[in-house]
């Protein structure tokens, strides 16, 4: 049954995403802001499952695409002369992509679990009168848009509505693969400050609901709310997600390296972490691609994709979202187990160590 979400719901889910999303999916802060902002505007969020649908109703997946790191002053002085639309560029992508369509989309759903850009659907959502279905095409955020459970589903990415901040927008009628649409969707994110909307896969709730991870947003709002009654009672909030989630810990240190750049509408980067206590003498090392991927134990692969690599900031009681580790900073690293679409001979060929160009077997760690 569809359900009203209060803003403690929505706050723990979007904690959840920002756990669940190792490292990328946007600013938690950014998005704690778009929620407030629909509830100050007296939108309600509604949480639907795909039994509250007709299966006709047409389903629309919105998010942002692009780099997560800062902008740096060069970007802002090359866009400087451009305005900025007044309403939100993810609704404008939505109503253009229904005006292409000739049609309204009945409901969104998220594209990645991510404290950014899983509010991002919810505030398309809730301040269109549309609910959010409780799935996600990821169970976890992710790098590329070829890494979806819509692809190893075979569902067409198109039409594709996109929409740059500045009010340009396009419809995508084909692309080759998504692959190649995560290409072509890139390069626009590149010419317009590292961030576009998009509004993809496009279909009926009777195709969607078996090409997406079912119950992933409940999901996350479980994590979440183990996070935040952990901090609330004092308690050992990495562990209680730890537990929640069916995860191991990882391990647990001072941050000695903390660097990134910016590159063709990603971010890259490296955390090194030297150990302390039961891990005194040792050193883990993170490589991400907005995403947490790779990660090595004195040198040697550890925990890779597709199981979730989630670091926490303990000096701040806050998940580690890239690329703002700091140096110095006491970190705790913990494992949860990837979604079980991901650990198929499909799942890992798409999102699996050697998708990145690691030349290395996936290995399970939970």
């Amino acid at each position: 049954m569809m359900r009203t979400l209060t803003r403690e719901n929505l706050l723990d889910i979007l904690y959840g995403c920002a756990i669940l999303g190792t490292g990328g999916g946007g600013s938690l802060d950014e998005g704690i802001q778009m929620i407030d902002e629909a509830l100050a505007a007296g939108k309600e969020f509604r949480l639907a499952s795909f039994a509250d649908m007709d299966p006709q109703d047409v389903i629309g997946t919105p998010y942002a695409c692009g780099a997560i790191s800062p902008l740096t002053e060069e970007e802002l002085r090359k866009y400087a002369r451009l305005k900025e639309t007044e309403e939100s560029f993810y609704i404008l992508c939505m109503k253009q992509l229904e005006r292409f369509l000739g049609r309204e989309v009945s409901a969104v759903i998220s594209t990645e679990l991510g404290g950014g850009n899983t509010a991002t659907a919810f505030y398309v959502g809730a301040m269109t009168g549309r609910p959010i279905m409780d799935g996600d095409p990821a169970g976890r955020s992710v790098p590329a848009l070829q890494h979806s459970t819509y692809f190893l589903q075979g569902v067409p990415m198109c039409p594709m509505s996109v929409m740059n901040k500045f009010g340009e927008g396009a419809v995508f009628t084909n692309v080759f693969d998504d692959e190649r649409g995560e290409d072509l969707v890139r390069a626009l994110a590149v010419a317009s400050q590292n961030t576009i909307a998009v509004m993809d896969h496009v279909n009926t709730a009777e195709v969607l609901k078996d090409a997406v991870i079912q119950g992933a947003i409940s999901y996350a709002e479980k994590t979440g709310k183990a996070f935040r009654d952990a901090k609330a009672s004092g308690g050992d909030y990495v562990r209680a997600v730890m537990e929640a989630g069916g995860g191991k810990p990882m391990f647990e240190g001072i941050v000695t390296k903390s660097g990134y750049e910016t590159r063709d509408g990603y971010t890259y980067g490296d955390t090194v972490i030297q150990g302390s206590g039961d891990y005194e003498g040792h050193e883990l090392h993170i490589w991400y691609q907005n995403e947490n991927i790779i990660s090595w134990l004195d040198g040697a692969y550890f925990v890779t994709v597709p199981d979730l690599i989630c670091v926490f900031d303990l000096d701040e009681a806050m998940p580690q979202l890239n690329p703002f580790a700091r140096m110095g900073e006491k970190a705790a690293v913990i494992a949860l187990p990837a979604p079980k679409e991901w650990t198929t001979p499909r799942g890992l060929e798409v999102f699996g160590p050697r998708s990145f160009g690691h030349d290395v077997d996936y290995r399970p760690y939970c």
